[in-house]
């Protein structure tokens, strides 16, 4: 029969077995019935809304700091540069804030990959996406609270497809985007590398992080970056002008794509997960 069971040796450290975890439920209605379900809620509604306040002041501040209506100098502010590393920053700190408590989502695309990779249940998943949107909507509009000229002048920080860029561009860049970010959290959160390479530290935290930061590079020019659909719907909801819920189906379609492909790269093609399930049905006489 065979086994789920790898032993990793790296010269004199001590050997581990690694056991794949078991899957999620796919609906647990204990889940519901537990404090600690409803406190990873709360902190991916905080987590959410501390991300969008954060990040949208930083994006908001650096145009009216290049504002040529102003006659402001274009090189002044933190630049693409410094929003890239808001975002990336930001996620760095809040899934170290939050990775023990609801795991550290802050991102319904990454929910939906974990959730098709069997990580988390249904009910979880759809319970995080929505104290997800919740938050960000929330974080967006303590912005315009607070800033309400600036946050109407200079656009909410709202992500709309650039002039130039054809829909299948920007959708392209959010497909790609949101695998490059899934696939690392796939990856930084494995407990298989935790087994086999148990004398490095990984700080989890940190390779997402930059992971958001290279994919802002990328893709602020072409989409202003959404691989995160609470992001971009939180934005639109409280900037609410027509070019925002235009596109706001690309900032939906191409993340939940983006993390599918992840999850199934991830999980079937390196973990060889199609591969493993295959011997299990022909190892098995009952089969």
């Amino acid at each position: 029969m065979a086994k789920d069971v790898e032993v990793a040796e790296r010269g004199s450290f001590s050997t581990k077995d690694y056991h794949d975890p078991p899957p999620a439920p796919l609906v647990d209605a204990e889940e519901l019935t537990q404090w600690s379900f409803y406190r990873a809620l709360i902190a991916e509604y905080i987590a959410t809304l501390l991300f969008l306040y954060i990040t949208v002041l930083t994006v908001i501040g650096y145009k009216s700091q290049t504002d040529p209506n102003l006659k402001a100098d274009p090189c002044d502010g933190v630049g693409i540069l410094g929003i890239a590393w808001a975002f990336g920053g930001m996620i760095f700190v809040l899934v170290y804030c939050t990775a023990g408590i609801s795991g550290g989502h802050i991102n319904p695309a990454v929910t939906f990959g974990l959730f098709l990779a069997r990580k988390v249940s249904l009910t979880r998943a759809v319970l995080y996406m929505v104290a997800q949107c919740l938050g960000a909507i929330s974080g967006v509009g303590l912005v315009k609270a607070f800033q309400k000229s600036y946050y109407i002048r200079y656009g909410g920080g709202a992500n709309k497809l650039a002039d130039g860029y054809s829909t299948g561009v920007g959708l392209g860049a959010e497909i790609i985007g949101t695998f490059v970010l899934v696939y690392t959290v796939f990856s930084a959160t494995d407990p298989k590398r935790s087994a086999r390479d148990s004398h490095v530290p990984v700080l989890a935290p940190l390779p997402i992080g930059f992971a958001v930061f290279v994919v802002h590079l990328a893709t602020i020019p072409i989409t202003g970056t959404g691989i995160n659909p609470a992001r971009s719907l939180g934005a639109a909801v409280i900037y609410n002008q027509d070019k925002a819920w235009d596109d706001q189906w690309i900032f939906w379609v191409g993340p939940f794509i983006g993390a599918a492909i992840a999850a199934f790269y991830h999980q079937f093609i390196l973990r060889a997960g199609a591969v493993k399930a295959l011997s299990s049905f022909r190892s098995n006489p009952s089969v």
